[in-house]
């Protein structure tokens, strides 16, 4: 089977010489395999095609992809959005009282499952030409337990509670407290007990745009959980909250909707192994198609995942796994000149009283440092004052160096092309240099002629990054760049900072709480401590054994290895590895 992907936002036909009907070999003998559409762009006739490859290589915009697909899968498409577009295939199943996970790129179908299974999208069943009835989607589906489920989505009996990606964006659509915005959607009386659960009863009467990002998620998850519903969908509950929240934001979930059916779709992997009871792969090629597997274990299909093979699909979704290692080799970091040097200081803020206390602390030349701790304790408060962003109330930071850095939060208000962008950002244009180890490995090219206000989440944090390393400096600084980044999209963003700093010899500090990331790249550890809101400190720069171990043992948290995949796991709370670890003192694998 075969199908021909046109997309669309790079397709340029005022720019080309439609190449792709050209060089047509069916063109050329009479046939009507590429005819222009209403909008001058060209759609492809797959049952005339012949999979020569000829227009892919001929356009210029890399605009066209010809794919070979299983003949299994013909006849099993779910929605397509129009001639040469997007095809979904598969769709997870909800179960009640279970918890479903969806797992797989950013761009490979998991919003348009999702969106299906709401009532907000009726899904055409790969038909494009008129839209499909219900009874026809509810037959395709027969025998199966999508049959019913369907069947009351078309009847309207199914009411759906629902927690967006971009909490961010919540204060563009409601004006007032947290306080407001959780009684205007409390339908089960539990907004007080959540809030109490998830430690934001301190920020329900702030005004819903002075919340920051971890308070804003928890006020998001709980709008959600207090909705009477029949299925509830959490699109990311991880982004901007540290550890220790995302293990209290699961253990939530769970324990407040009982037998209710819930999809979760997650990028962090410790918390989707914690927190579902089973998941759905999907796989394919990011704009162009997707598959959803048939449900499978949770541990066994996150390492499936890692590994790039699907045994049961006999599928390889990626060249190389995603490997771990034990014991992460670091090279000692005594002996290297020494590269930034600070003064220790202090932070206070006089209208809620929070101070931030910094010792004296240095990085070497080329490490890559990492910075772990809890929500409001001091991380994006030390960044702005290592950066010159805000002064310090005691003590002095003077760094005799340029800073690149990215922020926490990102705006993508700018109404030009990321490649212009981009290209703005020195005056003689970026460097081959660029081009090679930060614009194409962070994937840049398949979005370059996107509007910046067009991007998603995942790819305005990509160029976000992208922004920051194409400056020339000798220290970077990237708060929190894993937001919103699926686990591929990560795993080239470890790739891409390691290699930065080691070929142009450059420091960096990295704040995050995903523990995978931070376990992969850095050399050692900056914690912070404290009280959330009420003071924090910079305790030192650790290794990362005994760094992570001072850290998840102030968060009561202990992680291990997969015994196949190496890959960090969190021990359930109270079980016996967990007893066993707290016992012996050995938060950070056994």
């Amino acid at each position: 089977m075969r199908i021909a992907i046109v997309k669309k936002d790079k397709c340029q036909p005022k720019k080309c010489s439609y190449e792709c009907m050209k060089y047509c070999p069916m063109v050329r003998t009479g046939e009507e395999t590429v005819i222009l559409g209403a909008d001058s762009k060209p759609i492809i006739s797959e049952e005339l095609c012949e999979g020569c490859g000829i227009c892919i290589k001929k356009c210029p915009f890399k605009a066209i992809s010809i794919i070979g697909l299983p003949e299994e899968l013909e006849g099993e498409e779910t929605h397509r959005y129009g001639e040469n577009g997007f095809v979904l295939y598969g769709m997870p199943i909800p179960k009640p009282g279970k918890i479903t996970g969806l797992l797989g790129q950013n761009g490979i179908g998991k919003s348009t499952a999702v969106k299906i299974l709401t009532g907000l999208q009726r899904p055409n069943l790969g038909r494009v030409e008129a839209e499909v009835a219900w009874g026809e989607i509810v037959k395709r589906y027969a025998g199966s337990e999508l049959q019913n489920y369907f069947d009351k989505l078309a009847k309207k009996q199914i009411k759906v509670s629902y927690k967006p990606q971009y909490v961010d964006a919540i204060p563009r659509y409601f004006e007032g407290s947290a306080a407001e915005l959780l009684a205007s959607t409390d339908e089960t009386g539990e907004a007080s007990e959540l809030a109490r659960e998830f430690e934001i009863e301190r920020a329900l009467n702030t005004d819903i745009k002075s919340l920051s990002g971890g308070e804003l998620q928890r006020v998001a998850v709980i709008a959600c959980l207090i909705r009477d519903a029949d299925f509830y969908f959490f699109d990311e509950v991880t982004p901007y909250l540290d550890i220790y929240q995302r293990v209290r934001v699961a253990k939530g979930i769970r324990a407040a909707l009982g037998k209710k059916a819930v999809i979760v779709v997650e990028h962090d992997l410790a918390i989707l192994d914690m927190l579902a009871d089973y998941v759905h792969l999907l796989y394919g090629a990011p704009g162009e198609y997707g598959v959803v597997t048939m449900p499978k274990s949770t541990s066994r299909g996150i390492n499936e995942y890692l590994s790039g093979f699907l045994h049961a699909e006999n599928v390889r979704i990626r060249d190389k796994p995603i490997e771990f290692t034990a014991h992460p080799p670091r090279e000692t970091f005594e002996e290297r000149p020494i590269y930034i040097e600070y003064q220790g200081f202090e932070k206070r803020y006089d209208e809620d009283g929070f101070v931030l206390t910094a010792k004296p602390g240095s990085i070497a030349e080329g490490e890559v440092l990492g910075g772990v701790g809890r929500n409001a304790i001091g991380k994006s408060t030390f960044v702005k004052v290592l950066v010159g962003d805000i002064e310090p109330t005691a003590g002095s930071i003077e760094l005799d160096l340029t800073v690149s850095y990215k922020p926490q939060y990102i705006r993508g208000e700018l109404d030009m092309k990321v490649k212009d962008f981009l290209a703005s950002l020195k005056e003689d244009g970026l460097t081959e240099a660029d081009i090679i180890e930060v614009i194409r490995p962070l994937g840049i090219p398949d979005i370059e002629e996107k509007v910046i206000t067009d991007l998603s989440g995942g790819e305005l944090q990509s160029v976000a990054i992208a922004t920051c390393l194409c400056r020339d400096a000798p220290f970077y600084v990237l708060d929190e760049p894993s937001a919103h980044l699926d686990v591929e999209q990560k795993v080239r963003l470890i790739k891409t900072l390691r290699r930065y700093a080691e070929r142009r010899t450059v420091s960096m500090l990295i704040v995050d709480h995903d523990i995978y990331l931070i376990d992969m790249l850095s050399d050692r550890l900056m914690v912070f401590e404290g009280t959330p809101g009420i003071r924090g400190e910079i305790t030192g720069i650790f290794d990362m054994r005994a760094g992570m171990n001072s850290f998840l043992k102030e968060l009561g948290v202990t992680f291990r290895r997969d015994e196949s995949t190496l890959r960090p796991r969190i021990n359930k709370i109270g079980s016996a590895k967990d007893r066993e670890q707290k016992q012996s003192g050995k938060y950070y694998y056994l």
